[in-house]
């Protein structure tokens, strides 16, 4: 078999998954986002109603409304801060698939976790 493949062209897997976490219902908390092996928070720059609908709908959560909350308004998480400037268009059917800084790229302190409602 012959190859003509660059390095520049190699592919790889990202295993991604969310929760919500701090929340009085299964519907709110913050955002926690496992990479690998790793759960960590997402960062609150940039964090908007948009990327709250992404999170809901990749959660099963019906995607009519959903609230952006800052400031660590669930509760400060531990761990790494694995994502940070998210800007979803709100139709992204996972956090991972919008723009932002790259995984474990961040400028934040875990009082800047976002969080979210799914109404």
């Amino acid at each position: 078999m012959l190859e003509n493949c660059a390095h520049s062209e190699d592919v790889g897997v990202i295993c991604f998954d969310i929760r919500l976490v701090g929340g009085s219902s299964s519907r709110e908390g913050r955002v926690e986002v496992k990479v690998g092996d790793d759960w960590g928070t997402v960062c609150d720059d940039s964090w908007d109603d948009d990327d709250a609908r992404v999170v809901c709908r990749t959660l099963g959560y019906p995607t009519g409304s959903a609230a952006a909350f800052t400031r660590a308004h669930f509760g400060e998480g531990t761990g790494p801060i694995l994502m940070d400037n998210v800007e979803c268009s709100g139709s992204e059917r996972s956090l991972a698939l919008c723009p932002f800084r790259g995984f474990g790229q961040e400028n934040c302190d875990h009082n800047e976790d976002a969080g979210v409602t799914c109404h």
